[in-house]
């Protein structure tokens, strides 16, 4: 049985699982929702989501959701695939498990809520809320002074090669970048070479023009 993504192309949870199957050169099945109309908060999506979030993720028999825990599944279940984004090493493993851990605790809290902002809600035909992204770009500001630093150490997050730690940053990335809070990137040099490091992985931008084409 092939394996089946279901959710939306602008939503960033399933860019994010689109990116390691790419990765992974594995051939997979888009399955579209209307979010607009509600299609992820009703069945038959809620039997593969209870908690009606994009995306809902099948693999044979196997029901995932929850997308940074599907991408530690194909890293696992395909490491003989692709780009090796895990380490069989257990210290190195650790060092990229602290940054997926930094990147669900500290980065994405404001980078959701900007991207929210800047990148989706126009997209939706909605309004910026101007007094969130004021108060968030101080926030992800925080934490790109840590990336500053440890990217100055090490080409990656996780060490000398592309994880999860990176590829889980790549679709709120997208829409920062392309944002007025591009700048706070840009202003810290190793976060910035960075960034257009992995946005330019021909992986990405395979989910990028499929998002842009939708």
């Amino acid at each position: 049985m092939a394996i089946k993504v279901h959710g939306s192309w602008f939503a960033t949870a399933p860019m994010r699982v689109f990116s390691c199957l790419n990765e992974k050169g594995l051939d997979y099945e888009f399955v579209p929702l209307d979010m607009r109309a509600g299609e992820h908060q009703k069945e038959p999506f809620l039997s593969l989501n209870p908690f009606g979030q994009v995306p809902a993720f099948e693999d044979g028999e196997l029901k995932l959701f929850e997308s940074r825990a599907i991408t530690q599944y194909i890293a696992q279940a395909y490491s003989d695939k692709g780009t090796p984004l895990i380490s069989k090493d257990p210290k190195e493993m650790a060092i990229v498990l602290v940054w997926m851990e930094v990147e669900t605790q500290r980065y994405d809290p404001p980078a959701s809520k900007l991207t929210w902002e800047l990148g989706i809600k126009p997209i939706l035909g909605r309004s910026t809320d101007d007094a969130v992204v004021e108060e968030q770009e101080p926030e992800l500001a925080k934490v790109l002074d840590a990336y500053e630093v440890r990217l100055a150490q090490s080409k990656y997050l996780g060490g000398d090669s592309i994880s999860l730690a990176d590829l889980h940053h790549l679709p709120t990335l997208s829409y920062l970048m392309g944002s007025r809070v591009k700048a706070v990137f840009d202003s810290r040099p190793h976060v910035s070479a960075w960034c257009a490091d992995i946005l330019a992985r021909p992986a990405f931008k395979k989910v990028v023009a499929m998002r842009n084409n939708q």
